[in-house]
């Protein structure tokens, strides 16, 4: 289970001994103050792997070898397949995690394990959770059930991010960014990507290996890559920066309207079944009549999603974005780094002998702020319209 877990090898090595002693608590062994706790917190930018490494570990806790996480017994199996008893993921399909879900997550959590072995919480983009979600996770942490552990994955410990009160109750497991040349490696090893091809993908992915394997694969993926490292040069006026945003948002719309539509009509449809949809008869109308208040909810959480899907859409996008900023300056500088892009290498090196190394500077920290406004609720398309013109005057 952790061989997925790219250029990690620290914080897989402490995993592994958690494991291990969770293993022994179970078969009813003495192990070490601290060896094993219910509370861990995984941290690391995008792409560094937070939810695989807390699914291995959840994997690690119930797998019936020692805790080895060997991936090939029943426990392992379960819980890579999302069907573990004992398991709970919680991945958030809006904009938040509301208290509602996490009390019941957390009474539900309080049960003893079915299995004998440990009930696993994992919480992805705990970042998202709500003031008052946040709290009743606390109350949980603080009084913990035996043999119930938490899971949680941030992109740091900023009280942005987790509250201060929860990190002082968990282990953190921080992960970094892995190499390009680690991931290009296991793309070549697991995939059987030609070798010129992964390191491409890898450099490009800025070290996601799930991206990576996304822009080799996908040419609609690569054609949305290339169309946003196309963006500084079509930056030729204030009119044509009003367009280049209204481009940008538009194609992010298109990207998550296309991933959801799947979901969102099965999701519909099963709804409209369990109410009674396309039956006959005086109690099946009156059924539908009655149910409108649960569709109403349903397309609720549903627009939610398709937010999420659309600012996570463009936030891909602003990544790669100061990725070709990033290899600017490093150009202008004559940094002894790879460029992200080294496909548009020549677009890069053109722009380092045109601008400053202080104005490539504010173009990226641009992109950096627009991304963080975003985040902050701000309107998308304002947000980038502002970007664009930062862009534009450099």
């Amino acid at each position: 289970m952790f061989s997925d877990l790219v250029g990690q090898d620290e914080p897989v090595e402490t995993l592994r001994r958690a494991a291990g002693a969770a293993a022994r608590v179970v078969a009813g062994e003495p192990v070490a103050s601290g060896a094993m706790t219910h509370a861990w917190i995984f941290t690391g930018p995008p792409g560094a792997g937070r939810s695989l490494a807390a699914r291995a570990f959840a994997a690690a806790l119930q797998c019936e070898r020692g805790g080895s996480g060997c991936g090939e017994c029943h426990g392992c199996h379960t819980v890579l397949g999302k069907t573990h008893a004992d398991v709970r993921f919680v991945v958030p399909e809006g904009l938040s995690i509301g208290v509602g879900e996490m009390r019941a997550l957390v009474l539900r959590a309080a049960s003893a394990p079915s299995g004998g072995r440990w009930q696993v919480v994992v919480i992805e983009d705990a970042d998202r959770l709500t003031e008052a979600a946040g709290n009743a996770l606390l109350k949980a942490i603080e009084e913990p059930p035996p043999r119930t552990v938490f899971l949680l994955c941030t992109p740091s410990t900023h009280p942005d991010d987790i509250s201060v009160t929860i990190r002082s109750r968990c282990r953190l497991v921080a992960l970094r960014q892995p190499p390009a040349d680690a991931v290009a490696a296991a793309l070549v090893a697991r995939d059987a990507m030609p070798s010129d091809t992964a390191a491409w993908a890898a450099a490009a992915a800025q070290g996601d290996i799930t991206r990576a394997r996304l822009l080799a694969a996908d040419s609609e993926a690569r054609s949305r890559r290339e169309a946003v490292l196309a963006v500084p040069k079509r930056l030729t006026g204030v009119g044509a920066c009003f367009d280049v945003a209204a481009t940008l948002v538009a194609a992010a719309k298109a990207e998550a309207a296309a991933s959801v539509a799947e979901p969102d009509a099965a999701e519909r449809s099963a709804l409209e079944q369990a109410l009674g949809a396309g039956g006959t008869g005086r109690g099946a109308a009156g059924a539908m009549r009655g149910a409108a208040g649960q569709i109403k909810d349903l397309e609720k959480r549903q627009k939610s999603r398709a937010t999420r899907a659309q600012r996570d859409a463009l936030d891909r996008a602003l990544v790669d974005l100061a990725g070709f900023y990033r290899d600017v300056l490093i150009t202008a500088l004559r940094a002894p780094v790879a460029v992200v892009h080294g496909d548009v290498a020549a677009q890069s090196q053109a722009a380092a002998g045109k601008w400053t190394p202080e104005s490539t500077l504010r173009r990226l920290e641009a992109v950096l702020a627009c991304r963080e406004s975003i985040n902050q609720n701000v309107k998308p398309e304002i947000a980038v319209e502002a970007m664009m013109l930062s862009l534009w005057r450099g």
